[in-house]
């Protein structure tokens, strides 16, 4: 079983060639090399028993772990995904209880994340934003989603225990079917199709929770299962949204003369000068101080950015003095930004004066710069303070307690690259929206929800916001649409007071949208 493990490593290469010239030759191909194949061709899993007890109330559980294999229209494997289940016991009628499909981002991510961090029965132990160190361990998630629905975590295509099949394993799989916009969000529909049918849950009520670029997929899926493959969603849950590349800030160079992602971040970079006490005259309530950063965005924000070199001198200062009292930042600064300061700037510049950096995706973590005298933050503190806990903990977990995954190798973040950007038929950035807007307008009874972290600068909340309000649809549709922040960021539920505040407002929309 070892030989699994390098060939998840990146030895395959060298055993295909191998198999390959020992065909070339005449010779039948290695049986031990055959038998690993044989393994991703065909679906792994392992059933254990649980209990786990959410906010007061124990629930005894099935959990399942192992891989689908997806196959083309000639039958052939593909892929094999990986995935862990998890199923309530003493349910009357299984086919009745909602069932929520969970996805990490990336793209290229596995989803240990969600399922470690957020819903799964076992949480990994971290101290918020305080350093936590080995050995480390899990413990109870009082907020599992377990009482709202049955779960299924999905491993992203090259992620996780998953491997795509090629030609030399027996299969007809290629990276390219997998590693792209439309091929990802193809092939979640495809393995969602596979797992109802495999547990017979085409009846359930059934949603998607997707974080970062999974809120990306989940417009596409939501898409696809409902106009190609009739699977009728009762929901989708998004969390820290992005539904179109344009609206970074990271991605500003690329455009000039769309200012609109300047504007939608000014939120967030308020909030987190507000966290760490940069805010001259620093305001004692946050949300109130960040209404009035979000009117002033849209507006005096907005159409001086708009009117370009035609901003006048005096404006021009109004509007920097503003800058300067909603972010702390260096008036200097923003003057010689031209008014224009990106994420990796922000992130950069305002703990500069002690040489240090804020996170990216939660702002709340702060680091020594790598390099002071840098235009950009060159790494996010936050990943220092999280990953080693997370990527250890999960590599016990399944092993020891879902008996899973014993020689092989878990793949936090799949090379999944090149990816294909390009949208099949479209031109610009990548944008989902209209996808999204679709298949609200073929399920109008589809609800929506958008949870965002007000400390999140990689994908900030109110351009989440922004972009729901300027979703193609009828405005009738707007209603479906429910919105909640948090104050954590990207990944809310590292903050221990937003995971319970997420869950139940979580499992209250599940509880509202099935009958």
């Amino acid at each position: 079983m070892k030989l699994f493990q390098f060939l998840s490593m990146g030895l395959v290469i060298v055993v295909s060639g191998t198999t390959m010239q020992a065909q070339q030759k005449g010779h039948q191909p290695n049986k031990v090399q055959d038998s690993i194949f044989e393994t991703y061709r065909t679906p792994q899993k392992s059933t254990t028993t649980g209990s786990v007890t959410v906010e007061g109330k124990a629930i005894n559980y099935k959990a399942i772990a192992g891989t689908l294999v997806l196959r083309d229209s000639d039958e052939k494997p593909t892929i094999s995904m990986s995935y862990t289940a998890y199923f309530k016991d003493g349910e009357k009628d299984a086919t009745k209880r909602p069932l929520t499909f969970i996805y990490n981002g990336g793209p290229g991510s596995a989803t240990l994340w969600l399922h470690m961090g957020a819903w799964g029965p076992q949480k990994v132990f971290i101290r918020d934003t305080t350093r936590t160190r080995a050995p480390y361990k899990t413990v109870n998630n009082d907020y599992s989603l377990l009482d709202a629905s049955d779960l299924v975590f999905i491993d992203a295509p090259g992620t996780g225990f998953g491997h795509i099949i090629t030609n030399d394993m027996g299969g007809a799989g290629k990276n390219s079917d997998f590693y792209g916009i439309d091929q990802d969000g193809q092939a979640f529909a495809n393995f969602i199709e596979d797992f109802i049918t495999t547990y017979h849950r085409w009846n359930s009520p059934k949603y998607l929770f997707g974080e970062s670029y999974g809120t990306f997929r989940s417009a596409l899926v939501a898409n696809i299962l409902q106009r190609q493959k009739n699977i009728g969603l009762n929901g989708v849950i998004l969390l820290s949204q992005l539904l179109t590349y344009e609206n970074m800030t990271e991605a500003a160079d690329g455009h000039p003369g769309d200012d609109r992602s300047y504007m939608l971040v000014l939120p967030s970079f308020a909030a987190t000068a507000w966290y760490h006490h940069k805010i001259p005259n620093q305001p004692t309530e946050l949300r109130p101080f960040l209404k009035e950063v979000e009117d002033f965005a849209l507006t005096d924000y907005a159409s001086a950015l708009n009117q370009g070199a035609l901003l006048s001198k005096d404006k021009f200062n109004e509007i920097a003095q503003k800058l300067h009292n909603y972010t702390g930042l260096p008036l200097a600064y923003i003057k010689k930004a031209n008014l224009r300061v990106t994420g990796p700037q922000f992130e950069q510049t305002l703990l500069g004066d002690d040489n240090e950096i804020t996170g990216r995706l939660d702002s709340r973590f702060k680091g020594a710069a790598a390099n002071p005298l840098s235009e950009n933050a060159e790494y996010d503190p936050m990943d220092s303070y999280i990953d080693a806990a997370f990527t250890s903990t999960f590599n016990n977990y399944t092993r020891t307690q879902l008996k899973f995954g014993d020689g092989m190798k878990y793949k936090v973040f799949g090379n999944v690259h090149p990816w294909e950007m390009k949208r099949r038929g479209w031109i610009g950035f990548p944008n989902v929206m209209n996808d999204l807007a679709q298949a609200m307008i073929y399920n109008p009874d589809l609800k929506v929800m958008l949870n965002g972290g007000l400390f999140d600068l990689g994908t900030p909340y109110y351009e989440g916001i922004y972009e729901m309000h300027h979703l193609p649809m009828p405005e009738d549709l707007q209603k479906n649409i429910e919105y909640y922040q948090y104050m954590s960021g990207h990944m809310v539920y590292l903050h221990e007071d937003s995971l319970k505040l997420l869950h139940d407002n979580v499992a209250k929309f599940i509880n509202d949208t099935h009958s």
